[in-house]
């Protein structure tokens, strides 16, 4: 047997499946010998067998499975005045650093740890419009300027945040729209001072916020050093506040939304 039908014969190597967030039923399937009118025809492991790579295994970019399950198990709100607090790690742990604020009826986390605003576009409908909120806080912006997802420009950022709003207020749900918070550099990115990038986004936000007659919250002023980073009592690592900066944060959020609900639902065409 020569080497090349010692290969075909042996099939190809065992695919190891290295992404977590792919289930194993995913993986590429073993070799294959498909008929097609009496002619053998090479399936998809043959073709690994030759060296031509299989496809890659799907990839949940916007991480939707992450609150599937969670989402599934939520009662329906019934007249419950939920608030959906969509975001990335600082949204995400504001519930572990500050588990009281979260026992207000109605207040769902959804932030994700790392997710920038592409990724939380995607799941946008999952995690927000499927849950009938009466309000969104959208507090986003941080991942982008540091390029977790690749190198973005503000005006992306931009347009993703104005697109996560335009759909909530096609779903008739209030929107908070949180300032990005201040940094003057990033640990697991650092010396890119994004400390001007963050003031600039924050202006858009404001003037958009204003413009699109929604609510603002101004985080950014309540925790700068004056500096374009945060007080070091409010955040160890300079970005993600401590217990002492989510309660600076408390009573600011617990305003704004109020102030949301006090409006009438949004419309695209205001």
């Amino acid at each position: 047997m020569n080497r090349f039908a010692a290969k075909l014969a042996a099939g190809p190597p065992a695919v190891q499946n290295t992404s977590s967030r792919v289930p194993r039923s995913h993986a590429p399937s073993p070799a294959s010998w498909l008929l097609a009118g009496g002619v053998p025809m090479l399936g998809l492991g043959g073709a690994a067998a030759l060296g031509q790579a299989p496809p890659p295994p799907p990839i949940d970019f916007g991480n939707l499975a992450h609150y599937a399950a969670a989402n599934a198990a939520l009662p329906a709100p019934g007249s419950l005045r939920r608030v959906v607090f969509m975001g990335d790690s600082i949204t995400e742990a504001w519930a572990v650093v500050d588990p009281e604020f979260f026992k207000h009826p109605g207040f769902i986390n959804r932030g994700i740890s790392g997710q920038t605003t592409p990724q939380m576009l995607l799941r946008f409908r999952q995690d927000v419009i499927a849950l009938a909120p009466a309000v969104v806080h959208l507090l986003a912006g941080t991942n982008d300027i540091a390029g977790n997802t690749g190198p973005m420009e503000l005006a992306e950022t931009e347009a993703n945040i104005a697109s996560m709003i335009d759909l909530a207020r096609a779903h008739g749900i209030r929107v908070v729209l949180a300032s990005t918070l201040p940094a003057a550099d990033f640990s697991w990115r650092p010396g890119q001072g994004p400390g001007p990038k963050i003031a600039a986004l924050d202006a858009w936000l404001k003037r958009y916020a204003a413009d699109k007659r929604i609510t603002y919250v101004d985080y950014y002023s309540a925790l700068t050093d004056g500096a374009l980073g945060m007080r070091s009592e409010f955040a160890r690592d300079g970005v993600h506040p401590t217990l002492q900066g989510y309660r600076v944060m408390d009573p600011l959020a617990e305003a704004s939304i109020r102030a949301a609900l006090r409006r009438p639902a949004s419309k695209l065409s205001d």
